[in-house]
């Protein structure tokens, strides 16, 4: 009996932990302390800022270092195993581990990784948090354009390759200088002043091959990312809105079936009060 009640007691320790790390408060909090670490770091790069106030913010970095430990621990403990369901939650452990790490010059580029922390901030704002979701959603299809993009290169790379590559080695003389040359053009990063017109001075009709490499590939194949981006915007909010309608439609059952049963409560008492005021008749 004694194993139950300490069973549930610790229970019920957990469920008010639980609801006091995912509270609105105590998440906003921690993402304040976030958003102060991240400023900490960026301020650790300048070397005037750490000759003056150097000893000032490696301390207040350990503090807020071991605030994140014991963040981490309620909310394991809060979740039990659950927590590592979460990916956020993985992410969190897996950075606060890489901050524990002592400051070594091995293992001085995983410390540096503390930074990534900062992306927290994401998961406490919700329309930052929407976007991510959009962007995951949206890989698939990406994937298939960047594969048609990487195709487009390959072709487009293969006939620079044997057309310009003799006279112009140094962009064109094999397929990989060739595609980082056409790469550069994609981005209209000195495209024209820079490769096309040294170009067409020797090729004058050197014209008909970049601009539709560039029509197709800015012009069309890029617009795809944004036009598959956007439409998985379009879907998780139409997703989230059809979740919203279910939810309040849940809600409006739940609360006519409560009606409903007061109502045959009431009309229960009623009849009972009309049968004991026939008896006393």
């Amino acid at each position: 009996m004694t194993d139950i009640t300490e069973t549930a007691g610790n229970l019920g320790h957990r469920a008010w932990l639980r609801e006091w790390v995912e509270s609105a408060p105590f998440r906003y909090t921690v993402l304040v302390i976030i958003f102060i670490n991240a400023i900490i770091l960026g301020l650790e790069t300048s070397p005037g800022v750490m000759a003056s106030v150097g000893d000032t913010l490696h301390l207040i970095d350990k503090i807020i270092l071991w605030v994140f430990v014991v963040e981490l621990v309620l909310r394991m403990y809060a979740h039990g195993l659950r927590f590592f369901l979460d990916p956020w939650g993985v992410f969190d452990f897996v950075i606060v581990t890489i901050a524990l790490v002592p400051a070594s010059e091995q293992f001085s580029v995983l410390r540096a990784l503390r930074i990534l922390r900062a992306l927290r901030l994401i998961s406490g704002v919700p329309r930052m948090r929407r976007v991510v979701e959009a962007l995951l959603r949206a890989v698939p299809g990406i994937g298939s354009v960047a594969a048609l993009l990487l195709l487009v290169f390959y072709v487009f790379s293969v006939i620079a390759t044997k057309l310009f590559g003799e006279a112009f080695p140094q962009w064109f003389g094999t397929i990989g200088e060739s595609m980082y040359s056409l790469f550069q053009i994609m981005t209209l990063e000195s495209w024209s002043m820079g490769i096309v017109r040294p170009v067409m001075e020797q090729f004058p009709i050197a014209w008909a091959f970049f601009v539709p490499f560039i029509i197709v590939s800015s012009f069309t194949v890029l617009n795809l990312f944004i036009a598959i981006i956007v439409d998985s915007m379009q879907t998780l909010h139409a997703d989230e809105e059809e979740r919203t309608v279910e939810h309040l439609e849940t809600v409006m059952d739940e609360d006519t079936r409560l009606v409903s049963n007061e109502i045959a409560r009431l009309r229960a008492e009623i009849r009972e009060l009309r049968s004991e005021l026939g008896d006393r008749a």
